[in-house]
């Protein structure tokens, strides 16, 4: 039995964005594994709306979401792909034409595309007979899987699921199955339910692993009783942010506090003041979600790398090294962030115009000319690559990334947009 995963789902056309944000933000800290989330409507200014909540949504979350929308043309699938989501969901039943689907599968390659299917429509078998065949045609071109709906537990499903061999996840309510059920479907890959909104999916997942399904709970190879202990049978505890590596706090576990911060992902401690275990956030609610947990090379210093929300510090501060005692001056040469710095100055041009600012200039002669300016560059680039001297294109490729940078201000995208599809390219 393959490891199953655990989806939340949510219909975006019954949601207000701010709830989709909040929720988004939730589960990405209380143990699902990935989103399924989707907005069919044909209305062309809630797609666009649909998009850009998904482009803020992807801001949100570390987990992946899958996403699906009412498709007209390609660039539907490539607004939706390009807004973040690891596969699109697409189903027959909101699509202008269902050669589209192929169109899709071999634009964005293989694993990039589900297909959506109603087991509820007319008889089950009967459905699937119909589709049986082209659905077989869209797996030889890469299609990644089915996302099955108002699926009813019974032989002939089982049956039928079993023909059309495919990685197959049900979306369903647990209204009128079990979880137990849904994960006992020959080719599952996961089970996608909103049954869980609000709800720590981390406890379910321990339940069902003890009931012996393969589900992705955290696990440490190394247990408490092996690391060495100060005398107080307590475990140092040093807290990163994962993005920053700034140094939060410092603090201290039992055994209690490890198992705990182990099976919930969220980081536990034990306080020496109080004599008592503590769940980082329980009160203020700046709660620290587990992305790693390290041993240093004595196995008696923990290291956590965390999502910090709010400040871990309880004076209010982001960390609780905010008090220098001893500094000296120093100079660190690091340009690995210069295009995010290059991009806030050309924002705060835009936003805060500065007189004689030749930013501005071009941010009032508009795209057209900033258009120009890129191509001319890109030109100058071609130039400088010929000439046998390579100083040359060093200032060139920074003038065409700087007018390239004033580009994206212009339409809205900045270059964390950029990074993340370049990591998604292979």
């Amino acid at each position: 039995m393959s490891q199953k995963k655990i989806f939340a789902y949510l219909n975006a056309q019954n949601e207000t964005r701010e709830t989709i944000l909040s929720l988004g933000g939730f589960y990405d800290g209380n143990g699902v594994d990935g989103l399924f989330i989707y907005n069919y409507s044909k209305d062309e200014k809630e797609r666009e709306e649909f998009v850009l909540t998904l482009r803020e949504l992807k801001e949100r979350m570390d987990i992946p979401f899958y996403a699906g929308c009412y498709v007209d043309r390609l660039e539907d699938v490539k607004k939706i792909y390009y807004a973040g989501a690891e596969k699109v969901v697409l189903d027959p039943e909101y699509m202008s034409d269902t050669a589209l689907v192929r169109d899709a599968i071999i634009k964005f390659g293989a694993t990039s595309v589900m297909m959506q299917m109603n087991f509820g429509m007319a008889e089950t078998v009967a459905y699937l007979e119909e589709y049986k065949h082209n659905y077989a045609e869209l797996l030889e071109l890469g299609v990644y899987g089915i996302m099955a709906k108002h699926v009813t537990i019974n032989g002939k499903f089982i049956e039928k699921v079993n023909e059309v061999v495919c990685p197959i996840m049900i979306r369903d309510s647990l209204q009128r199955n079990s979880i137990t059920d849904l994960l006992e479907v020959p080719n599952l890959i996961g089970v996608a339910t909103n049954y869980y909104r609000e709800k720590d999916v981390y406890k379910v997942k321990q339940s069902l692993k003890e009931q012996g399904y393969d589900v992705k709970t955290p696990e440490s190879p190394v247990a408490f009783a092996d690391m060495k202990k100060l005398d107080n049978g307590l475990v140092p505890v040093i807290v990163q942010d994962y993005k920053t590596n700034e140094v939060l706090m410092l603090a201290y576990m039992n055994e209690e506090a490890y198992n705990c911060t182990v099976a919930t992902g969220k980081m536990t401690y034990y306080s020496r003041s109080r004599n008592e275990l503590w769940i980082k956030g329980e009160t203020s609610g700046h709660y620290q979600f587990v992305k790693s947990l390290s041993i240093d090379c004595d196995d008696d210093t923990l290291l956590a790398k965390v999502k910090q929300i709010g400040a871990a510090c309880h004076t209010g501060n982001r960390s609780c090294f905010y008090r220098d005692l001893v500094k000296t001056e120093w100079e660190v040469e690091d340009n690995t962030n210069i295009l995010e710095k290059i991009y806030a100055t050309v924002m705060d041009r835009k936003l805060n115009p500065k007189e004689g600012s030749y930013t501005n200039y071009l941010f009032t002669k508009g795209i057209d000319k900033i258009l120009k300016k890129c191509g001319e560059e890109a030109t100058e680039i071609v130039i400088a690559a010929k000439n046998p001297d390579k100083t040359e294109i060093k200032y060139e490729i920074a003038d065409f990334l700087y007018h390239v940078t004033v580009l994206m201000a212009e339409c809205g995208i900045d270059w964390k947009d950029v990074f993340e599809e370049l990591a998604n390219r292979d």
